[in-house]
């Protein structure tokens, strides 16, 4: 069973029996860092950290699939995730009102969901 890690809720109550489930009550740069030191660990990405059209300061939610299985550190994987940290650094988060939220973890979850299929 693979890792994911994500602070969408709705994420998380829809693949709780599908992975682990590593719910991080943070923003989106703290799950990009968490699953930055998870990648130095030698858990490897298995979806892009930034994929979709949505940019890192248009939603505050974030869901990433590592593997589970520790290995040697996969270049590959710290490169993306790297290069998605300075990426998400780069644009300054918005405030996004509250009657949004809801519509954002939507989005996530069918983001992270195509990606998994």
């Amino acid at each position: 069973m693979e890792i994911l890690v994500t602070n969408n809720p709705q994420v998380e109550a829809q693949f709780k029996d599908m992975f682990k489930v590593e719910f991080i009550d943070t923003d989106l740069i703290g799950v990009l860092a968490h699953v930055r030191d998870q990648v130095h660990k030698g858990h490897r990405l298995l979806t892009h950290p930034l994929m979709g059209s949505v940019k890192p300061n248009e939603s505050p939610y974030k869901s990433v699939v590592i593997s589970k299985a520790i290995e040697d550190l996969d270049i590959q994987s710290l490169n993306i995730i790297e290069e998605s940290v300075q990426t998400a650094q780069k644009f300054a988060p918005k405030k996004i009102p509250e009657k949004y939220l809801n519509d954002l973890q939507i989005v996530d979850l069918s983001l992270i969901r195509t990606a998994i299929q």
